[in-house]
Formats: structure tokens, sequence, C-alpha cells
């Protein structure tokens, strides 16, 4: 017994020290397992979060949630060259000398970028079976551009100018096309309105994220944002053949006419249309993109100008880099609110919306004109913000609704080429405008007025007819 006691006894303690043993190293690897979770969990956590606040709704399931992302990507890559261009061409020379170089920079990108805008929409137009690939391709040639702007920014040459050129028509390219994507990935029961909102401020968040890791990498070395932005446009390369293949379908689309003359809006052409102009959207369309582009335009001009003023002119008891982070921070505060509340009011009375908030910038405007100061100029660039994000959902909303469609994609892609060439001209006044305070706001305003005055009437009696006629298809 006892011999046979012995065994167990013997196995039974080697059973207990391997436990033992065991359990020691479980616990080990436990513990490690634990803190790599620990340690992963800000990545990991994080990256889940943003994917189920993408995919919500039925976004997922659409492929709405991949635009999104992609949105946030390109968002990204976009400010971390702003931030180094801003470093080189702005902040690196004293103020006349850099309002010389960023009229240099105007001449020689946004200028040219104006005759080339008109050409972007209509020629993606002609390639709607490759979208993913545009959107890839504008990536891709960003990514290569910022290595040239990167080699530039050291050496000081020209290349700078000819390179930024390209990433502006690259990302605008971009921006044509995402306009087009938009209605093909809508999930069951969601707006227009409400899925552009949420692209727009997955790409005001990731702005909101980026600018910071930009200039913490140019305090290393003004090349570094640079390199940022080159990894980030590649990662949006790939993430843009991730997008659902009904984005290159072009299934029952033709091109839209943006303009709302009674010729081209009722009766049958007696002759075709050979060459698409800006024709047969609807009144309340062309109206409200013609409010936009006022606000567009004061985005462009209160960029430039308050740029140059505050530098020159800070905000009392303030820094030059303090007032403009001041009214950067306002301005972008103001624009993601104005994006939640237009996808909390939907689609309701588009007109009206448009029409209201051009005078409350006008107001605005007159006031930070008459009584310049501080705190009223951070309400502009606010109140500016809210209501081209407000106003830019609404007219979504009307195209939505007004445009046929089979010609959507193509309604949007136009519309949006044309609020760019808006800021861009609004840009260049903000840079030769002579830096008073005072004037410069009064011809913002002026321009507002005019915006308001030319379209709210065509506005109003669209809302009070609920909506305009049923456009032709051209």
């Amino acid at each position: 017994m006892a011999a046979a006691r012995t065994p167990q006894g013997a196995t039974g303690a080697g059973g207990i020290r391997g436990s033992s043993r065991g359990g020691g190293s479980g616990r080990f690897g436990g513990s490690v397992r634990a803190v790599g979770r620990a340690l992963h969990f800000p990545v990991t956590g994080t990256a889940r979060g943003i994917r189920k606040a993408t995919h919500a709704h039925g976004a997922g399931e659409s492929g709405l949630g991949k635009l999104i992302e992609l949105h946030a990507v390109n968002g990204a890559g976009d400010v971390m060259v702003t931030v180094a261009l801003a470093s080189t061409v702005f902040f690196s020379v004293p103020t006349d000398e850099a309002r010389g170089r960023v009229a240099l920079y105007l001449a020689i990108t946004m200028a040219p970028f104006t005759v080339l805008a008109p050409v972007i929409g209509p020629l993606l137009d002609r390639l709607p079976h490759g979208r993913r690939a545009a959107m890839a391709g504008s990536m891709l040639a960003r990514a290569l551009l910022a290595l040239i702007i990167a080699g530039a920014v050291a050496g000081g040459s020209l290349e700078l100018y000819p390179a930024a050129l390209g990433v502006l028509v690259a990302s605008k390219a971009y921006g044509v096309v995402r306009s087009a994507v938009v209605p093909r990935l809508l999930p069951p029961k969601f707006s227009l309105v409400k899925a552009n909102s949420r692209v727009t401020l997955g790409g005001l968040l990731a702005t909101g994220v980026a600018a910071p890791i930009g200039a913490g990498l140019h305090a290393i070395g003004p090349r570094w944002p640079l390199y940022g932005a080159f990894v980030i446009y590649v990662w949006g390369m790939f993430l843009s053949f991730t997008l659902a293949p009904k984005v290159d379908s072009a299934k029952g689309e033709d091109t839209a006419l943006l303009a709302a003359d009674e010729q081209h809006l009722h009766g049958p052409h007696i002759r075709p249309v050979k060459k698409p102009g800006l024709r047969t959207v609807g009144i309340a369309v062309t109206h409200a993109l013609g409010a936009n582009a006022a606000l567009r335009w004061l985005s462009g001009f209160l960029t430039f100008f308050l740029a140059f003023l505050l530098r020159e002119h800070p905000l009392t008891g303030q820094s030059a880099a303090v007032s403009l982070g001041l009214v950067a921070v306002s301005a972008g505060a103001g624009n993601a609110l104005g994006t939640a509340v237009g996808a909390w009011l939907r689609q309701r009375a588009p007109e009206i919306i448009v029409v209201t908030v051009l005078p409350i910038v006008l107001g605005v405007a007159i006031t930070a004109a008459i009584f310049f100061g501080a705190f009223l100029v951070a309400c502009l660039a606010a109140f500016a913000g809210f209501s081209q994000a407000l106003a830019k959902l609404a007219l979504d909303a009307l195209i939505q609704r007004d445009v046929p469609e089979t010609v959507r994609p193509s309604a949007f892609a136009r519309s949006e080429t044309m609020l760019q060439m808006a800021w861009v001209l609004g840009g260049a006044i903000g840079i030769v405008m002579p830096l008073n305070g005072p004037a410069g706001l009064t011809l913002a305003a002026a321009v507002i007025a005019l915006g308001w005055l030319t379209t709210v009437r065509g506005l109003l009696g669209s809302a009070r007819h609920g909506g305009a006629a049923k456009p032709r298809v051209a």
C-alpha cells in the first residue's frame, strides 16, 4: 500500500509542483497580456470607436462609412501641407515680404486654378466608371508632390509653387469626385444632407487633430509635416480602393446643366445641347448656389485678409500667433456647429435656411466693421463658418429635392467647382486689400449683401410654391 501510495504521492507532488509552475507562468503571461491590452487600448479602442461612429445607422453596409474615413484622411493630409506652406510662405519672413510671397503663390497656383477649375468637373463627368481610381490618383499625386515640396522648402527653389498648384488641383479634383460619390452611397432612409454632414464632420475632426500634430512635426524641421502628409496620402490611396464598387457605376446617370432659365426648364429641346452649361436644375438650386458663392467668397477673403491684418495688427493684448489661432478656432468651431445643426434640421425649408443665414452674417460683418475689435472679429469668423456649413447643406438638400437622380452626381460636381472658384476670387481680393480692418469688413459686408439681395426673391418664391418646377434632363 505504501509502495502504491508513493507513486501517487510523487505524482501528486509533481502534479502540484507542475501546477504551481504552470499557474505562475499563466499569471505572468496573463499580466503581460493585460499590460499589452492596456497599451494598445488607446489605439484600438479609439479605432473601434471611430469605426462604430462612421458605420452607424447603415453607413457601414452602404459604404458611406468608408467614404467618411477617406475624407478624414484627406483632410489630415491637406492640413499637413497647409502647415508646411504657411510656415514657409507666410511666417518665415516680414509681413510686407510675406504679402509678396503669398501674392506670387496666388499668381502661380490659384490663378491658373481658376482656369482649370471649370474643366475639372466636366472632365471628371467623363470618367464616371473610374471614380475610385480618380480619388486614389489624387492621393498619389499629392503624396509625390509633398515630397517635391519638401525638397523645395529645404532649398528655397521655385519648384514649391508649381508643386503647390498640383496639390491644390488634386485636392479640388478629389472634392469634386467626392461630391459626386456621396449620392451613390446613401443608406436606406438616409438624407443627402445627413450624409454630407457626417462626411464633413469627419473631415473637420481629422483636421482639428492633424493641425497640432503638423505644428509639432514642424518644430522638428520644416520638411516633417510634408513627410507626414506623404504617409497620410499613401494611406488614402489604398483606402480609396476599399470604397464600394457601386461608386464606379454610372448606370442611369446623365449630365446636369446648372441654370434656371425658362427656355431650358420647359418643353423639349428643339436642338440638342452640344456643350453642357450651367442649366436646367431649377431656380431654387441656382439661387442657393449664388448665395453659397457669396459665403464661400467671404471665407476666402477672410482667410487671407485677416491672416495679414492680424499679423501686422494683432488683437488687443494678444500676439499675432494667438490672434490668428483665436480666429481659426472660432471659424472651425462655427463650421462644425453649422454642420451639426444642418444634420439636425435635415431638409426642413432649405430655401428659408439660406435666406436666413446670409443676413445674420451681414449683420455681424457690419457690426464688426463699425466696432472693430477682437471679440467681434472672432464672432465674424465663427458666424461665417457656421453660415457657410449650414448654407452648403441646404444647397445639398435642394439638389437632392429638385435635381433628377440621373444628373445629381454631375450637379454636385459642377456646383462644388463653382464654389471653389468663388473662394479663390475672395482670397485674391483679400491679399491685395489694404490692411484696414473696418474697410475690409465693409467690403465683405457689401459682397454678402449683394449675394443676399440677388437671391432672396427667387428663394422665397421657391419656398412659397413648395419647390421649383421639375427640371428636364438634357
